[in-house]
């Protein structure tokens, strides 16, 4: 019998997976692509063990989707559908090993499904999508191998956290969370296993290409991230602040149940599985403390959804009216569900769009200071890079025969630059050059300075740095962010030559 129930909850899960993988696949073509899209696209060309912003694993994905699956827009984003699903999978593993049953698990999944962020997340390319499997497929490893006496375990859970540091560099967070929230529980004995540290040991060898990269470099990485706290680029959110954006993000009536699986796995019948719970307590306290953007902790949720779903489920099995709460729950949470998906889908058109969340009063949190616009940056950075692409192909063809041969386009930053590189060939442009980034890795290429296409660029800098500097086309699109619009330049003869300026132009934020 015990078999049948775990089969049912099991079933349920594969259902609400396919209902992700389903939203996704009729949602995610709207727009255009996002900028960072065409940043990973183009770090799919130039394949390394990593980049100044992100580790190497991304720009792997974003080759094997665009020569394997496609690079039309459902192509590129057809990948981080599925692995929406699969969190949402994942999410019902979890619960069955928390002895959820049927109801538990369907819970647990809708919270994921609905979830406001997740819509958002999972909807585009980028490490965001995947980084839950790896730190959810850790978690549900972790528990399999302290309640079922299998230590052998801990080897793919440093497997998983291996690959997990090639996606995103917060893995590691995520891994010391885990391991000081086993040292607080009664699991603490599995810090004295050799195959905890051999696990320990794989995740590191697997990280040692980046690791090795980044010494070889500089330190690239870092150094961004200094950048970035000098400059103030993210919006940096107080206790309060932070814990109402995660509520916003997973939805507001998600938090009966996730705050219901904290105290499961802390304090209720969960007390054989607190090792997660001081994980999530550690995590989100070093998140908050480091002011991370609001997003960061979003990998951790499923787990305490598991978890409330099956609170929930024991709770309402003994009360009168168990069944009305179970269904005005579920209620409450595919009603929001459906209300701020729409806020965070590129499902309707921007002027509705605009006029829907004024009407509900509803907005996405920034995450950052600089970018604004008439949608938020999620949305608003998928609109105006095929338009933009095509102003500056007029300009280029243009130029007279002589100077086009070798002009070359300089970007203000990689969105600009991965839309030359991406759309440019259908207009026979050359592949752009810019300092943001990995793109400065990549260098000047066949650059002579002797015509330079500036975007994003301010008439006095090109001044000082060009013999003359010529107005072009207006770039401008009535969605995008604010800072793509500006003035197209032509500059002639750089005073500097290239090779001596490059340098300064590294722009790492």
């Amino acid at each position: 019998m015990h078999g049948a129930r775990q089969t049912r909850a099991l079933q349920v899960a594969g259902v609400f997976a396919a209902l992700t993988l389903l939203v996704h696949l009729l949602t995610n073509r709207g727009y255009g692509y996002f900028r960072d899209e065409l940043y990973f696209l183009a770090c799919a060309e130039h394949l390394d063990w990593g980049y100044p912003d992100q580790p190497p694993l991304i720009a792997f994905i974003a080759w094997f989707s665009r020569h394997v699956i496609g690079e039309s827009l459902g192509a590129i984003r057809f990948l981080p559908a599925v692995a929406g699903a699969a969190k949402v999978f994942l999410t019902g593993l979890i619960a069955v090993e928390l002895g959820a049953g049927a109801f538990a698990v369907g819970l647990a999944c809708l919270c994921v499904l609905a979830a406001p962020g997740y819509l958002g997340l999972d909807t585009i390319l980028s490490m965001n999508a995947f980084e839950p499997l790896f730190w959810m497929g850790s978690a549900y490893l972790a528990l399999r191998a302290t309640r079922h006496d299998r230590p052998r375990l801990w080897l793919w859970v440093g497997v998983l956290a291996g690959l997990g540091l090639e996606n995103k560099h917060s893995m590691a967070f995520f891994l010391a969370a885990l391991s000081t929230g086993l040292l607080f529980s009664p699991q603490r004995r599995v810090l004295r296993s050799g195959w905890f540290w051999g696990g320990m040991g794989l995740a590191l060898l697997l990280f040692l290409p980046n690791l090795f990269w980044q010494y070889s470099h500089g330190w690239p990485t870092l150094e961004m991230l200094r950048n970035v706290r000098r400059i103030g680029k993210n919006v940096e959110l107080a206790p309060l602040p932070f814990l109402a954006d995660q509520i916003k993000m997973m939805g507001p009536a998600s938090v009966f149940v996730w705050v219901a699986g904290l105290w499961f796995l802390l304090r209720g019948k969960g007390r054989d599985f607190r090792f997660l719970g001081w994980t999530f307590v550690i995590i989100f306290g070093l998140l908050m403390a480091l002011k991370g953007k609001n997003y960061y902790l979003a990998p951790a949720y499923p787990m305490l959804f598991a978890a409330g779903g099956a609170w929930w489920e024991q709770k309402t099995a003994s009360w009168r009216g168990g069944v009305a709460a179970r269904t005005a729950l579920v209620a409450l949470i595919l009603v929001t569900g459906v209300l701020l998906g729409l806020i965070m889908l590129p499902v309707l058109p921007p002027a509705r769009y605009v006029a829907y969340s004024q009407a509900l009063g509803l907005s996405v949190p920034k995450t950052e200071v600089a970018h604004r616009g008439p949608l938020p940056q999620l949305l608003g950075d998928m609109f105006g890079w095929p338009e933009m692409v095509e102003a500056v192909a007029k300009l280029y063809h243009s130029l007279p025969p002589e100077e086009s041969a070798k002009a070359a386009i300089f970007a203000g930053n990689y969105g600009e630059a991965g839309a030359i590189d991406f759309f440019g060939p259908r207009y026979g442009l050359p592949k752009a050059i810019s300092g943001h980034q990995a793109y400065y890795f990549w260098g000047p290429r066949d650059t002579t300075g002797e015509v330079l296409i500036l975007l994003q660029s301010g008439r006095e800098e090109a001044e000082r740095a060009c013999v003359s500097v010529e107005d072009g086309p207006v770039i401008s699109h009535p969605w995008s962010m604010a800072e793509e619009h500006y003035t197209a330049l032509v500059c002639r003869g750089l005073k500097t030559p290239i090779g001596e300026l490059w340098p300064k132009v590294k722009h790492w934020n």
